[in-house]
């Protein structure tokens, strides 16, 4: 029995993409932090006006009714939002983008003096704040891709790209790299040398990339070669970046140097000729050539890591324990700037060294990586509280991306998402976000956690 009929079909529909402008992505990136700060203002001016009337009010609350009608508001006001925009509404996100920007402008002028009376109870887990909901952040987006990305509603530009370019779901691998090593253990100095520590931490990422190997292949799902090759995977790679920075024990302040020689030194074996290998469709029958994508690209992504843990340590480690206004505004102002030197720096390379390409993860794709997450992180640092869903999510990182991985498989292989009209593919869209939405909810009021290491 055929479990995936429109298997070829499914793979073309996701191959030779171009992708989309770095202005359109700067847009997105834009968007989606500027809804979660609107509606973690409105939560946080609901709360304290209920607290000055007297009311009982509760953060979070204490039952699971009001739990989860807090999470159907976060769903309603964010979540959906964010789908909208990804669908329906893409081809209007500079206008909504316009206007977020000038709603944000506007609510904080007007609330400027309350939220500066209020920084000094907040400034102790105010970067903590911050990057747990941008982490959040790249978890929803990528949640809300995957499945989108199979129907037709959701926009060919959004979707990877096949050799250069810049895309939306392109960011999700890069994201995901860095988002671990803003608050990895070597940001946090704790460099371990114990061999059975790095494997204990190394093997769940191994057994998560078989067990997609092997559940892919045994139903016959789509995958695209191009991606990361014809066995490796998305696991493997964070497995790989696992491995590689566990033979390297320095300490967070040298692991910025060491990032920007391994990213130069791979720029130049890319421009000597190996970008040209990569992106060929040839493939010998070894193992190497076979996962070509994923083996090569590790360097870069290593790269990637290593910086991420230098800005993690000099922004976030050093700076959360002290509670100092002065310094907590300086590393605002910091990941500011850092957005807008790396979007310039970007763009300097797309022209005079090589386009940005996720499938090789060279310099322009890295540096790209790295200015789409400091927007979204300089966004975010307009507010200092956390949503429900947020916390939630923040709980089940790596499982609430499990789950929609489940999700999305039994989608694509129930239902033909090719051939579904836009009206169909947005109810099911909607309806498997919000379930994953209640899910991570309840598992989080509950105390559930899928903790691996």
């Amino acid at each position: 029995m055929d479990l995936n009929p429109n298997r070829k079909m499914k793979e073309e529909f996701v191959s030779n993409l171009t992708g989309s402008s770095m202005v359109e992505i700067a847009a997105l990136s834009t968007i989606v932090p500027a809804l979660v700060v609107l509606r973690k203002w409105y939560s946080s001016e609901r709360l304290n006006a209920g607290k000055n009337k007297g009311k009982n009010v509760k953060s979070p609350p204490k039952d699971l009714k009001a739990h989860i009608a807090s999470m159907v508001l976060d769903y309603i006001f964010v979540i959906l939002p964010i789908l909208l925009f990804f669908t329906v509404l893409a081809d209007w996100c500079y206008y909504f983008t316009i206007f977020l920007i000038f709603l944000i402008f506007l609510t904080f002028a007007s609330k400027r003096f309350k939220f500066h009376s209020k920084l000094d109870e907040k400034n102790n887990n105010s970067l903590r704040r911050i990057i747990s909901s941008y982490r959040v952040s790249v978890v929803v987006i990528t949640c809300l891709c995957i499945l989108a990305v199979d129907f037709k509603i959701f926009p060919r530009r959004f979707a990877k790209t096949e050799t250069y370019g810049t895309s939306l779901m392109d960011l999700g691998v890069g994201s995901f790299v860095v988002a671990n090593a803003l608050v990895s253990k070597q940001a946090r100095n704790i460099n371990s040398v114990n061999l059975k520590d790095s494997i204990k931490s190394i093997s769940p990422l191994i057994l998560l990339g078989f067990g997609r190997l092997i559940s892919t292949t045994g139903v016959d799902y789509q995958v695209h070669i191009g991606e990361y090759g014809a066995h490796w995977n998305f696991f493997f790679t964070l497995a790989g970046v696992s491995i590689l920075t566990s033979f390297f024990q320095i300490g967070p302040q040298f692991c910025g140097i060491l990032g920007l020689l391994v990213l130069s030194g791979y720029q130049t074996v890319l421009k000597l000729g190996l970008s040209e290998y990569l992106i060929s469709n040839e493939r010998e029958a070894n193992l190497i050539s076979q996962n070509k994508e994923g083996i090569f690209s590790l360097f870069g992504y290593w790269a990637m890591y290593l910086i991420g843990v230098y800005f993690g340590n000099k922004l976030f480690i050093k700076n959360n324990s002290s509670g100092k206004n002065s310094q907590i505004g300086s590393v605002k102002v910091k990941i500011w700037g850092l957005s807008a030197f790396f979007w310039l720096i970007t763009v300097i390379l797309e022209y005079f060294v090589e386009r940005v390409s996720r499938r090789m993860c060279n310099m322009a794709y890295v540096t790209s990586v790295f200015a789409q997450n400091f927007q979204v992180l300089a966004v975010l640092t307009l507010a200092d509280t956390n949503l429900i869903f947020e916390d939630a999510f923040n709980q089940n990182l790596l499982g609430s991306f499990l789950l929609a991985n489940i999700f999305t498989g039994t989608a694509n292989l129930s239902i033909d998402t090719l051939s579904v009209s836009n009206i169909t593919a947005l109810i099911i869209l909607i309806g498997y976000s919000f379930i994953l939405c209640l899910v991570v909810s309840i598992a989080s009021f509950f105390g559930f956690r899928v903790k691996f290491w």
